[in-house]
């Protein structure tokens, strides 16, 4: 007998329980690490248990403004931490590669908090770090990593599969709020978690997929969505239900890069994007390596490289740009 797809038991295949007052047994995670030399916690909002984990690059040049990262981990909205192993050596990483202040966020997980719980960390992230800014220009409390040491016209905001649905979400949200002296010079989406009530191309060709399997897609938005809506709700189908004032809205979001690969079945959802994006006249990067499947640069040091390499240069880019200035 041939064994049963992957994607047979969502459940099972993500190791989740659904108990009855409606939180989840999560059996298998990554484990979590404690910070490092290079990173430490600080608080975000106590009474959500929400925290930032900061990571600095060794070997900083003296006297040096570095950029900085705003990060989100992926999870499906359900799974994974800041502190996640993959997520805590991709960010060390990524400060070292691009010589950056990464912020990787702790956001509150679904079911227990649906969205826009995570959304509404995001915001408070970034709001903490205007905060920062500001006590660093005029004088106030200011964190000691960040007093002397960042650029805050340099800000960036990645997030990674669910995070990059975070990056989409978050960029809505403040658009229209003073973030000065912060400046937020681009978005970075990689594989972005969006969805859908009507299957895309590449979900129906990748329905097995041993990452990203349909059915346990679909579970994962049923989980982490309101009560009550569908997968075409604005949060998991910007394409399908951005009304006006979304659209306005992401008309004024700064350069985006958006990266994907072929083997990963949510790649046209994140082309859709693109093109949305594109059309309401928004600059976009776009990087689709046709070889690779969802979260490979987790598991592939190959994958990884070509990633940094790809962030780095449109960061260098970006704050280099003699063009119009973010909006953000």
């Amino acid at each position: 007998m041939e064994a049963p797809p992957p994607s047979s038991d969502p459940y099972k295949f993500l190791n989740i329980t659904l108990n009855s007052d409606g939180s989840l047994t999560r059996h298998r995670d990554f484990p979590k690490l404690p910070p490092t030399e290079q990173s430490k916690d600080v608080p975000l909002n106590q009474t959500n248990n929400t925290f930032i984990r900061i990571f600095k690059p060794r070997n900083i040049p003296p006297d040096s403004k570095l950029p900085i990262l705003v990060y989100f981990h992926g999870g499906g909205f359900i799974l994974y931490s800041a502190a996640s192993a993959p997520f805590h050596e991709s960010c060390t990483k990524m400060a070292d590669r691009l010589q950056t202040i990464i912020l990787s966020v702790e956001y509150r997980l679904s079911p227990e908090h649906r969205l826009p719980a995570a959304y509404e960390d995001a915001v408070e992230a970034i709001l903490w770090l205007r905060d920062q800014a500001r006590g660093a220009t005029n004088g106030g409390d200011c964190d000691t990593w960040l007093k002397d040491g960042v650029d805050f016209s340099k800000c960036f905001v990645m997030g990674s599969s669910s995070g990059g649905n975070v990056v989409y979400n978050v960029a809505l949200r403040v658009v229209d709020t003073d973030l000065s002296p912060v400046k937020i010079q681009g978005l970075i989406m990689n594989q972005a978690f969006f969805g859908g009530v009507e299957p895309s191309d590449s979900e129906l060709r990748l329905k097995d997929d041993k990452i990203c399997p349909l059915p346990a897609t679909h579970l994962l938005w049923s989980l982490c969505l309101p009560d009550g809506v569908d997968r075409d709700h604005v949060y998991s189908n910007p394409i399908k239900s951005s009304g006006p004032q979304e659209k306005d809205k992401m008309g004024r979001f700064p350069s985006t890069l958006i990266n994907g690969y072929g083997g990963d079945p949510l790649v046209d959802r994140q082309r859709h994007v693109a093109d949305m994006l594109k059309a309401r006249g928004v600059h976009v990067e776009t990087r689709f390596d046709e070889d690779g499947f969802h979260a490979c640069e987790l598991f592939d040091a190959s994958k990884a490289k070509a990633l940094y390499e790809t962030v780095e240069a449109f960061i260098k880019k970006s704050c280099s740009s003699t063009g119009p200035s973010a909006n953000m």
